[in-house]
Order: C-alpha cells, then sequence, then structure tokens
C-alpha cells in the first residue's frame, strides 16, 4: 500500500492518529478543570507508567483540553541535573501570557509578573559575573519581598499562589503540566508538594499534572508523607485488546483499509497492547501488506522490520547509554525475569540478582543507582527492581 498515506505515527511524545482506550483520563480531567474553575476543591494528578504507554501524549492531550477552555497553561520536561526555579519560571510565564488577554487590569498582570521575575533571578549563581547571568524576557521591575528568599519552598508556594489570584480574576485557572517528573531533586519535589498542599487549602484554581515512571508516588511520597493524599494518582497501562484493534482500524479505515480479524490477534499479541509498539508494528505492517485486508500473513513478513527498528532506537539506544558493569546488571536482571510474556512487569529481588551474579548487594548498589538515575530501571518496592521499558527483558535476552 502507499507508504505517503501510512496513517501511523511511532514517535516520542507523538500523538498517534487514533488516541484510543485513554476517555476515561480524558472525562475525569475535563471534570477537575470544569471543578477547579468553580472554585470547588480538587487535587492535581499525577499519570504513572512504564515507557512507552503514552504518558507524554496524553500529557499533551490534557494540556489542549485546558487551553480549549481558556486556562493558562506551561509545561516542562524534569532533568536530574537542572533545578526547578528557572523551566517553571518560563512556564508559569507563559500561562500569564495566556491569561493577559482576558484580564481587566494589566497592572495586575505586571504585578504577577513581577514577582515571577524576582522568583526567576534567584536561579543565578550570586558569585556568576553578570554577563554569565540569566535574564527571564520578563519586561517588568522584580518585586521585591515576594517569592525571592532564595527558600524554594517558600519561594514556590508564594508564586504559585499569587499566579493563581490572576486566574482566579478571570474565572478560569493554571495548569502547569510536569513530564519526567521522577527526575525532580529531592528539594524541588518537596517544595512542589509543599505548594500544592498550600493551594488545595485555599482552594486556589492552580494545579500541577505531572508524569512518571511507577515510582513516581514513591519519589512523591519520600518528600512529603502528605503526597498521597495530596494527589490524585492514575496508573497509566497498556491497551486492553478493543483499544488497542481500535488504534489500528480507526485510521486504516479512513484510508479505506481493513483489517482481518487473524492479522489484528497476532498485532496484539506482537505489540503487547503498549502504544508504541501498536504504532510501530502497524507502520511496518501497512508498508509491506500488498492490498486491503491487511492479512495475517503480512504482519509475520513485516515484524522483522518493526522488530529491528525497535532494537535499534527503542532497546538498543538505552542499552547503549549503560557502561559495562552497568549492563552486566540488566542482563542478570533479564536472566531473572523468566521467558514470560509479561516479565517486562515483573519485579526482581536485588539480592537474586547479586547471588547470581555472586557479589555482595552492596558492591552493586553503584551501578543499581546509575541505573535508575538513567531511567532504565526502577524500585517500586524496596529490595526490588523493574525495567522501566516493556519487554526489555525479552530484548536483553535475545541479545548475544
Amino acid at each position: 500500500m502507499d507508504p505517503v498515506r501510512n496513517p501511523y505515527a511511532p514517535g516520542a511524545g507523538q500523538r498517534p492518529p487514533e488516541l484510543a482506550g485513554r476517555g476515561r483520563e480524558l472525562d475525569a480531567f475535563d471534570v477537575v478543570l470544569e471543578r477547579v474553575a468553580r472554585g470547588r476543591p480538587e487535587r492535581s494528578l499525577v499519570l504513572t507508567g512504564l515507557r512507552g504507554v503514552g504518558k507524554t501524549v496524553l500529557l499533551n492531550t490534557l494540556r489542549s483540553a485546558a487551553i480549549g477552555r481558556l486556562w493558562g497553561t506551561g509545561k516542562i520536561e524534569a532533568r536530574p541535573d537542572q533545578s526547578l526555579r528557572r523551566p517553571v519560571s518560563a512556564a508559569l510565564h507563559m500561562a500569564i501570557r495566556e491569561l493577559a488577554p482576558h484580564h481587566r487590569n494589566p497592572e495586575r498582570v505586571d504585578e504577577v509578573l513581577a514577582v515571577l521575575k524576582a522568583f526567576a533571578l534567584r536561579a543565578n549563581d550570586a558569585s556568576a559575573k553578570l554577563r554569565d547571568r540569566w535574564t527571564p524576557g520578563i519586561d517588568v521591575p522584580p518585586a521585591r519581598g515576594r517569592a525571592d528568599s532564595g527558600d524554594i519552598e517558600i519561594d514556590l508556594v508564594e508564586l504559585f499562589t499569587d499566579a493563581a489570584s490572576l486566574a482566579t480574576d478571570v474565572g478560569t485557572g493554571i495548569a502547569l503540566f510536569i513530564d519526567e517528573m521522577q527526575d525532580l531533586g529531592p528539594a524541588d519535589v518537596s517544595a512542589l508538594c509543599a505548594a500544592c498542599h498550600e493551594l488545595s487549602q485555599l482552594g486556589a484554581p492552580l494545579i500541577v499534572v505531572g508524569a512518571g515512571l511507577p515510582h513516581l508516588p514513591a519519589v512523591l511520597s519520600a518528600a512529603k508523607s502528605y503526597s498521597e493524599r495530596l494527589f490524585r494518582y492514575q496508573r497509566i497501562d497498556r491497551l486492553d485488546r478493543i483499544a488497542a484493534d481500535l488504534a489500528l482500524c480507526a485510521p486504516a479505515a479512513r484510508e479505506d483499509v481493513e483489517y482481518e480479524a487473524k492479522a489484528l490477534d497476532l498485532l496484539y499479541e506482537k505489540s503487547g497492547g503498549y502504544p508504541y509498539f501498536v504504532q510501530a508494528y502497524g507502520k511496518a505492517t501497512w508498508d509491506h501488506a500488498p492490498s486491503s485486508p491487511v492479512t495475517v500473513e503480512d504482519v509475520r513478513v513485516a515484524s522483522p522490520e518493526a522488530e529491528a527498528e525497535l532494537a535499534v532506537g527503542f532497546f538498543g539506544s538505552r542499552f547503549e547509554r549503560a557502561t559495562p558493569a552497568e549492563r552486566e546488571y540488566m542482563r542478570s536482571m533479564a536472566s531473572l525475569s523468566g521467558d514470560s510474556e509479561n516479565d517486562m512487569d515483573a519485579a526482581v529481588p536485588t539480592a537474586d540478582i547479586a547471588a547470581a551474579l555472586s557479589r555482595r548487594p552492596a558492591s552493586l548498589s553503584p551501578a543499581r543507582d546509575a541505573l535508575i538515575k538513567k531511567g532504565l530501571i526502577y524500585s517500586g518496592e524496596r529490595g526490588t527492581v523493574a525495567f522501566t521499558v516493556p519487554h526489555f527483558g525479552r530484548y536483553l535476552r535475545t541479545q548475544p
């Protein structure tokens, strides 16, 4: 079939042509937006799941829903080596700019921008030379005595409170979207939780929508014990069979292409229902199928190409980031997780890994901690680790 008309889109954060299986999350977020806009109490939201399940796509879709209701929005991607102050400043600046045209008092907007600028300028190192200092693109003088103490927890609470008051003036809200939220530093996580706690007590119309790996709730709980009640957690998992079939068939139907039932059976078996894999196998199958309907033989012929692309771009690129010691650790994890199709969800005891490598558990801590920091594995429960990437264990067992 014509590859130009191929509707599938395997890509990091790239929205698929049919966002299947996420209706419940989208409907729930609409309720959150409406409740907050009406002054009703509502918790911030945290999405968790393995890589490739579509967290970033869903995060972007939720942001679009907020923009559609005239909310101010901003989005950041957390990084382990970056303080929260600068990216939050840029994101909130964008949110305030979106609200400003709807506000009747420009001076009031400038007052909040002055507080934002004061907050942002504290990101600079006092010992840095003037030419090396970062200057936010905010055309008002910085405020004094508000959000500029240098204590990120105090400053973030004050900044969020003032920004939320601006949203109250225009009858909407502000939503801050944070991707890879597990990569925030401990002080930043603590500050973010404190700010959300203060906002929830005030009933202020500013919410945080975070997305991260499955251990994100544990990261938040370690920072503030009340975070378990502060956020509404939604686990984003692989698609069920109906949703996976819809993700394949709906875009194809718009191109007057159909699938045989056995072809859909094999595609679900190959992809495991993971949205990224559904798109990858769908794209390869389309390119290899000579005509409609797509047959099971078309899927069999196309599968090696999809698997080769995943091996290089999805699995291999991550494996190459690891050091030899870290690769040895992951290979041991893979061998212990077994041969089942669900091995990507199985946690492996760290003691078993140490035994398999004939090493003391403490001697493997550096490799384990480095892999967690690189986002290749996570520890959902004390004493266990699991891969952040579905099918990664199966991939490693096929490598020499």
